[in-house]
């Protein structure tokens, strides 16, 4: 039986979900779990962070915004220290995908469907249900996620384990509403940064680095295999990312 705290999953993004040749070659969806208990603990943590990069208590902090390294790597230390705090990441790897290229949607709901897979298996691990709230994109409707959500109930090859989420399904909601969000962008975005080239033809694997304690680990298996889902993992893409097994 479940027990009675259940897990809240934030999630946000970082890339463009298009397959095009002036789109990023990764994209990137992170969830940040916070067990219902620790909910005060992450509000308090941020509230904290707010204060230590010179921000405005209540301000909205955005990857985007924070433009200097050390307040960054201050973020995701912090972030990294808290050990209620789990990180579930999908890394789609363009330059490595074959066939057609996906429009924004189905890009976008491709990639929840891997994330809602590990998601669902941390909840059932611990005999929790979880309740999850994704980040708001432009032109995507709540419908648009009911439809998807009530196919993959459907289809015999999905490993979600439905008995573990939440069955009202993913609310979607803005980071300066849903302050825990907030988290879900450091994630999504330092994970982003480890993978994307810069203009100077160069990553920072450092942010991902420190939030590599709390990252999914579901043993007995390989980080890559239940930890952060790269897609595709074939021969050519673990030859591009070799440092990727090792964090």
């Amino acid at each position: 039986m479940p027990s009675q705290n259940g897990l809240h999953a934030f999630v946000d993004e970082a890339g463009q979900r298009a397959r095009s040749a002036k789109s990023s070659d990764h994209f990137v969806m992170s969830a940040v779990v916070v067990p219902d208990e620790n909910l005060t603990d992450a509000t308090a943590v941020l509230a904290a962070l707010r204060a230590d990069l010179g921000r405005r208590a209540g301000d909205t902090l955005h990857w985007r915004n924070i433009r200097g390294h050390s307040q960054r790597l201050r973020l995701v230390q912090v972030m990294g220290a808290q050990p209620w705090l789990t990180v579930a990441s999908v890394v789609v790897c363009k330059p490595h995908l074959t066939g057609p290229a996906l429009d924004d949607d189905t890009a976008y709901l491709y990639t929840l469907r891997y994330l809602l897979e590990r998601l669902s298996w941390l909840a059932r691990d611990q005999g929790r249900i979880l309740t999850g709230t994704l980040a708001h994109i432009v032109r995507f409707k709540i419908g648009k996620l009911r439809a998807y959500e009530s196919i993959l109930r459907q289809a015999p090859d999905c490993q979600v384990a439905w008995q573990s989420l939440n069955p009202a399904g993913f609310a979607i909601d803005q980071p300066h509403r849903v302050e825990l969000l907030q988290f879900a962008d450091a994630a999504a975005s330092a994970t982003f940064t480890a993978f994307e080239r810069d203009a100077f033809n160069n990553t920072e694997t450092r942010y991902l680095t420190e939030l590599s304690p709390r990252l999914y680990r579901r043993p007995p298996g390989p980080l890559t295999s239940y930890g952060p889902k790269m897609h595709p993992w074939t021969d050519s893409a673990r030859a591009a990312y070799p440092w990727v097994a090792a964090l």
